[in-house]
């Protein structure tokens, strides 16, 4: 179950961001509608190794269909 609290809570920030941990970020609402999500610094981590991931995976599946269709025309 997520745990969801009011940007307010952030006065008290030590409360705000209590249940934080990998795979369990706190998500901050600002009236009543989400806000911000806050993940653990692991988690976050790797939230930033992902945009290579999807640039490699993209070059790959460029090369293989350029190599595929370089087949057809020999």
């Amino acid at each position: 179950m997520p745990d969801i609290k009011q940007i307010s809570g952030l006065r008290n920030y030590g409360e705000a961001v209590r249940g934080v941990a990998v795979g369990s970020p706190v998500f901050l609402t600002k009236n009543g509608h989400g806000r911000y999500a806050v993940p653990d610094i692991n988690e976050y981590k790797e939230y930033g190794k992902m945009p290579a991931w999807r640039k490699l995976r993209l070059e790959l599946a460029n090369g293989r269909s350029s190599g595929e269709a370089g087949r057809g025309t020999h």
